[in-house]
């Protein structure tokens, strides 16, 4: 049995929105999964466990990029950069979710085509971990002329996600709608474009147009790069349930009010975070940690809140056993801290006050990806890996 343990931890995070902070100082890890929650003294561990000595660091589950735009391997076309989803890893992502192959050079727009992109995405990333991560690949963009029978296909071969809705040829309700359905009844995630142009091709998507469609998430409410007016985002956040997705590459401004409506509205639990890079803003690899700095320095969302936004509300949404530090979940840790020369004194703190934290290790499925963030500053402390 492969076993870690995680001690000496200053505070555990949970991802779990409802109840973020976990009492307790260590965590251990059997066979990839998260075996126990705790406090070590009342911990039986294994002879043969490596122990990691966290230092009074806060540990984290690992982070989601709820909006990535990959293609295949670890490259991004638009911006011609080799490594980026492996330097996202050291900004503490340990999984990604593709929004759609979308920049794939030659990308095909007919059936046939868009189907096989699917499929062909989704099972390569089953095969490939860039920096240890996991891919959720192979989102569907939609094009006019797919069947039910295409979508049972797919969902016969593992593509799970829908891509956002708007950068395919199906841009109106009437035609998009029908699909969203035939998704969910296979069990897809589906997430629509919400906002301004983006791509030549693409389309702007109102308030009204995602509620006529019905998707899960309505993607980038702040805007991918442009954001909807804030009377539509408070129709979003107001008459429907759906998962509301605040990203970097969008409007900062839009982030700030949204996250405030949703904090008054009880609606938190509703959000999610992501990049939607590789894009014309950039790679921006320490993006899902700025996202999380953004909301909790300048509203009233509190840093473990916004951490739980980049975790469990993310695996929430998508059916993943991961995002959350409980038992049975798939062990994808982060330790980080307050950077040095912060004012914070842990990563929480200096989360409030703005400063992006240190990572300090990164784990997946249990197993150190990163050992030092080579992205983030360096950390106050030090983790400690003993075999």
């Amino acid at each position: 049995m492969a076993c870690v343990v995680l001690k000496n931890i200053g505070t555990i995070v949970s991802g779990d929105i409802q109840s973020p902070i976990i009492k307790g100082d260590a965590i251990s890890v059997a066979d990839g999964l998260i075996k126990e929650i705790g406090f070590l003294s009342n911990m039986k561990i294994e002879e043969d466990c490596n122990v990691i000595d966290c230092g009074r660091m806060t540990v984290t589950p690992g982070l989601i990029d709820s909006h990535c735009h990959v293609t295949f391997g670890d490259y991004a076309p638009r911006q011609q950069q080799v490594g980026f989803l492996d330097s996202e890893v050291h900004g503490g992502v340990t999984t990604f979710i593709s929004a759609g192959e979308v920049h794939l050079a030659g990308r095909p727009k007919d059936p046939a085509g868009t189907k096989a992109l699917a499929i062909l995405a989704s099972k390569a990333f089953n095969n490939f971990r860039p920096g240890g991560a996991k891919v959720m690949g192979g989102a569907l963009i939609l094009e006019k002329g797919l069947t039910r029978q295409d979508f049972e296909e797919m969902a016969r071969e593992g593509v799970r996600v829908v891509g956002e809705i708007g950068l395919g040829s199906v841009k109106d309700p009437a035609d998009a709608a029908p699909m969203v359905k035939w998704a969910k009844d296979l069990g897809m995630t589906v997430m629509m474009h919400t906002g301004g142009t983006s791509i030549p091709g693409s389309s702007t998507v109102t308030a009204d147009q995602v509620m006529k469609t019905g998707p899960h998430i309505a993607s980038h409410i702040n805007g991918g790069p442009t954001a909807v007016a804030f009377e539509e985002v408070r129709q979003l956040v107001k008459e429907t349930d759906l998962a509301l997705e605040i990203v970097h590459c969008g409007n900062p401004k839009v982030a700030v009010d949204t996250a405030e409506l949703c904090a008054n509205e009880g609606a938190l639990d509703r959000v999610i975070i992501g990049n939607d890079a590789p894009s014309g803003t950039g790679v921006i690899p320490l993006g899902i940690l700025r996202v999380i700095n953004h909301l909790a320095s300048l509203t009233t969302v509190k840093p473990e809140e916004a951490i739980c936004m980049a975790t469990g509300n993310t695996a929430r949404i998508y059916q993943l056993n991961r995002g959350i530090i409980a038992p049975g979940k798939e062990a994808d840790l982060v330790i980080m801290d307050a950077p040095m020369g912060s004012v914070g004194e842990d990563a929480l703190s200096a989360i409030s006050a703005g400063d992006v934290p240190a990572v300090a290790m990164v784990l997946v499925d249990g197993r150190v990806v990163v050992g030092k963030s080579r992205n983030t500053p360096p950390a106050k402390g030090q983790a400690v890996l003993s075999c």
